[in-house]
């Protein structure tokens, strides 16, 4: 019974080898025939690139050829264009040389027959001066002869007949002159009149400021005359003190409540002001509490000029300045100049030139700027020498300031020759400025002597009958004698009282002359 078993486990162990060498064999085959299929399809992948790459290579080589044979095509096309262009230069250039040609040669023709003409007219003009060469040897005879014959007639001579009639004719040029002279001014006067009433008007139109009047002393209230005592002190010490400390005069006499300070210095004469009124509000007087309350004020003063000099400098809008020139501005605002504030007319006279710099297309903030600063050397004209003029020009010119500064400084009084129109300008604006209505006082022997020197200038010149001085001196009236003075004579008498008023005399703003002639008939009936 082993024995069978033993085979039959024998075959299947030979079976399942064949099957598996049949597996193997036949998987084996499955492999290399789907490696063959591989290699072919992977061959036939390969012939297809290839025929596409060659395809693909002859269609690029097609367009390449193509695209250069469109680019010689568009060359070609390019370079016979060039051609017919240059072509086309060349052809005009010979026209232009063929027209040019012809026009000399037409000029050339027309030179020669001006020339003819001219030398045909140099013949005839040769002829012409023969004749009149003739005429005037005719002539010079024939009045040689009429000259002769009116000697004999009048029993004049040569000499006697031209003085008569040289005088005839002085007479008539005198009154032709004259009436030139008389329109001529006249439409002067009415032009500048017209341009500077404008201009003028337009400055003071746009600014308008306060008129003020200072006085030349400082003036202290008491609340009663016993404190006068108090201000003197034993002995004099409290007022000795005071104007030890302050270098100011007191003043204290019989007028009422009252002390006056006398100085020099507007600066001290500020300074006493404050520190009295600060002693006499308190009514603590001696020489220790003098010398701290002066010391206060001063200290308040120089605040004070400080800004007045910074307020100035704002107001006026001029931009930046050194701090030593606005501490100079505000000492001007304690300076008086016949009345005036100083300080107050410089930024008047400041917006003035700013105005009249903007009608006339200046350089409005740069006239500002002089203006402001050009009365700058009245802050310290009495503590260094020289006029404020001299001292003002060193001051800027020490801080740098623009050269028309300097020059409308230097300019503003007449002392040299403006050299700019900035100058000019601030010129103008000081001297408006001083001379408006309530700007400055003015003394009435001095006024008084003006209006007389006005009256006797006018009465000296001849054909005057009586003269009179007007409108506070801005305006002289003159009477003539109507029998001396005829109409247009009128003018030249006007005329010679300005020039001898401009040359002798030494005044604000201007003075208007009018002459007047009348002829009066007078009877009486009965």
């Amino acid at each position: 019974m082993l024995l069978p078993i033993a085979f039959t486990v024998t075959e299947t162990v030979i079976s399942i080898l064949l099957a598996i060498i049949v597996g193997i064999v036949v998987g084996y085959l499955i492999r290399v025939w789907h490696h063959e299929k591989s290699i072919r399809q992977t061959r036939a992948t390969a012939e297809k690139i290839v025929e596409d790459g060659k395809k693909e290579a002859e269609k690029a080589k097609r367009e390449s050829v193509l695209e250069a044979k469109q680019e010689i095509f568009a060359l070609r096309k390019d370079f016979e264009n060039d051609m017919r262009e240059r072509r086309q230069v060349v052809v005009n250039l010979e026209n232009k040389v063929t027209q040019r040609e012809e026009n000399l040669n037409n000029r050339a023709i027309h030179l020669d027959r001006r020339e003819q003409s001219l030398a045909a007219r140099e013949e005839k003009l040769d002829e012409r001066k023969e004749q009149l060469e003739q005429l005037n040897s005719k002539v010079e005879e024939t009045l040689k002869e009429q000259e002769e014959k009116l000697m004999e007639i009048s029993g004049l001579n040569t000499e006697q007949a031209r003085e008569i009639i040289m005088e005839r004719v002085r007479l008539n040029i005198s009154d032709e002159i004259a009436t030139y002279i008389k329109d001529e001014e006249e439409k002067a006067k009415n032009e500048v009149h017209n341009r500077s009433k404008q201009l003028l008007a337009l400055a003071m139109q746009k600014y308008a400021s306060e008129t003020t009047t200072e006085r030349t002393v400082s003036v202290v209230d008491l609340p009663n005359d016993e404190m006068k005592g108090r201000i003197i002190g034993r002995e004099g010490r409290n007022i000795r003190t005071i104007e030890a400390l302050t270098g100011v005069d007191l003043i204290i006499d019989d007028t009422p409540e009252a002390v006056v300070l006398s100085g020099f210095d507007p600066v001290r004469r500020e300074i006493a002001k404050r520190a009295l009124s600060t002693l006499v509000s308190d009514g603590r007087i001696h020489p220790g509490r003098i010398e701290e309350v002066v010391e206060k004020a001063r200290v308040e003063v120089d605040m004070f000029i400080r800004e007045a000099g910074e307020d100035a400098v704002f107001t006026v809008g001029v931009g930046k300045i050194h701090p030593d020139l606005i501490k100079l501005l505000g000492r001007l605002s304690f300076r008086t100049s016949y009345g005036q504030n100083v300080l107050k007319h410089s930024i008047e006279t400041a917006f003035l030139a700013g105005k009249l710099a903007a009608e006339i297309g200046e350089d409005e903030n740069l006239a500002r700027r002089a203006g402001l600063l050009h009365d700058i050397g009245k802050a310290v004209d009495h503590e260094v020498e020289g006029g404020h003029v001299e001292i003002g020009v060193k001051l800027v010119s020490r801080y740098k300031e623009p050269k028309e500064v300097i020059d409308a400084i230097a300019s503003h009084h007449g002392d040299k020759e403006a050299e700019s129109i900035i100058a000019v300008l601030v010129a103008a604006a000081d001297a408006l400025s001083a001379a408006r209505p309530g700007a400055r006082s003015e003394s009435m022997e001095n006024y008084i002597k003006r209006l007389e020197q006005l009256e006797a200038i006018s009465n000296e010149i001849p054909g005057v009958e009586k003269s009179y001085a007007i409108q506070a001196g801005r305006e002289v009236r003159v009477l003539v004698k109507a029998e001396e003075v005829d109409d247009l004579s009128t003018f030249k008498v006007a005329r010679e009282i300005k020039e001898q008023i401009e040359e002798k005399m030494t005044y604000p703003g201007t003075i208007k002359v009018t002459v007047i002639r009348e002829t009066r008939a007078t009877d009486v009936a009965k």
